[in-house]
């Protein structure tokens, strides 16, 4: 089979906004969603700045029982929060468990990177180390398996298609809507919850700190501390948060008439192999060429058709030879080139949900026709010097037809997925 699969509904946690409203609103005005943290200065961290969403206390309130926030850590709670908004934006009916219906035709693919590491580092080695492994409680199991992800998602839901918790570095929110995109298409789901979220704790940032990746020279300017395609780009800021998108096949979606944002055109997933260049932190180009084609490719599209690009882009060492790599595998030259822009710019790289935070927000601008200016690269990095006209500094009202996503992970593993308006 080769169902069309569209975007049926949305919800995204992200540290500049809660909501598909205002986290539009935060990308048209540039706002950012970085901040100081006393906390990563009190561990000693070199980078004491990052993205959390805020007043997620009272936010989760609304969507969880005092119950089910007990067996729940923050990375659980923000995929939750996601999930539950995306179901309801793609205007399903969220049942209590008592009604003991289980919805067969739809599943999740929500992953994330580290996740629970958190749970494992405050409460259960302490207590194991302190000989207290009875004082563990019930629900601890559930907290730190990664599946628990998705897993507390069917329990929420009545999910009763494939339920999985993807876990592939940065790349794992994109390649969760690959997944489910390939799922629809092939008719084995009628719809899936697909994207990605990650948790905040200093458990889940320390490993990034220690090997220096995180950008130390900004703490005293939280808003300029992220700065992909920049010159003086120091490293990359971490974020949390989640975006879930609901994935559909249209002939369910018209058929229920639900309001469709987007179409998923294509998407391909890849591993350079750790070859040519690459290793566990760092991409073969290759690899992630063939990856952007393998997606174009599936799309049925020309390069000359994409409208933007919203970059993995990270401010680090890899942002030029991303750059060059969208360049080589489109086969345009820079002034042809799609336009580029960063969503990290303004919450930080997300780790396990930036994929799902940044394909919310590439659907978001295929919507409402706009593509959102990247912050801090005023300085281009000189290698990117030649793409200049096609690098979106501030918001441009544009009525995008294509826009391409791409992460491109830890692991040397890359995912693209290529979203076109929708046209019946």
């Amino acid at each position: 089979m080769s169902n069309r699969v569209v975007i049926t509904g949305m919800g995204v946690l992200a540290p500049n906004a809660h909501g598909l409203a205002s986290f539009a609103g935060a990308l048209r005005e540039g706002k950012s969603g970085i901040r100081f943290h006393p906390h990563l200065a009190e561990a000693k961290f070199g980078c004491q700045v990052g993205g959390i969403p805020e007043n997620v206390g009272e936010i989760q309130k609304k969507y969880l029982t005092d119950e089910e926030l007990f067996a729940m850590n923050p990375n659980m709670v923000y995929a939750a929060i996601a999930a539950i908004d995306a179901w309801t934006d793609a205007g399903l009916e969220r049942k209590p468990a008592s009604a003991d219906v289980v919805d067969w035709d739809t599943g999740a693919i929500v992953g994330t990177g580290i996740g629970g590491i958190d749970t494992i580092a405050e409460k259960l080695a302490p207590k194991v180390d302190q000989g207290k492994v009875g004082r563990l409680g019930s629900t601890m199991v559930e907290q730190i398996m990664s599946s628990g992800n998705s897993a507390r998602l069917a329990g929420l839901l009545g999910l009763g298609n494939q339920v999985t918790t993807n876990s592939s570095a940065c790349n794992t929110g994109t390649e969760a809507v690959v997944d489910a995109f390939l799922r629809i298409r092939e008719g084995r789901a009628k719809r899936m919850l697909a994207g990605g979220s990650e948790g905040h704790s200093k458990y889940i940032w320390a490993g990034f700190d220690a090997m220096k990746v995180l950008n130390r020279g900004s703490n005293d300017a939280p808003e300029k501390a992220s700065r992909p395609m920049s010159a003086s780009a120091g490293g990359f800021i971490p974020g949390s948060g989640a975006g879930v998108l609901m994935l559909e096949s249209l002939e369910s979606a018209q058929a229920r008439g639900a309001r469709i944002y987007a179409e998923v055109l294509g998407g391909y997933v890849n591993c350079g192999g750790h070859r040519m260049g690459g290793s566990m932190t760092a991409p073969n180009p290759t690899g992630v060429q063939r990856c952007i084609q393998g997606a174009v490719k599936m799309a049925g599209i020309q390069p000359r058709e994409i409208g933007a690009i919203n970059g993995h882009l990270t401010a680090t060492f890899a942002d030029p030879h991303e750059v060059a790599n969208w360049s080589k595998a489109l086969e345009l030259p820079p002034e042809q080139m799609p336009l580029l822009h960063s969503t990290k710019s303004l919450i930080g790289h997300a780790l396990g949900a930036a994929g799902g935070i940044e394909c919310v927000a590439s659907v978001l601008e295929l919507h409402h026709g706009f593509v959102h200016g990247s912050a801090n690269c005023e300085d281009l990095h000189p290698e990117i010097a030649a793409y200049a006209s096609r690098v979106v500094h501030q918001t441009v009202d544009l009525p995008l037809q294509v826009i391409a996503k791409a992460s491109f992970g830890f692991g040397d593993v890359n995912g693209c997925v290529i979203l076109k308006k929708f046209n019946a």
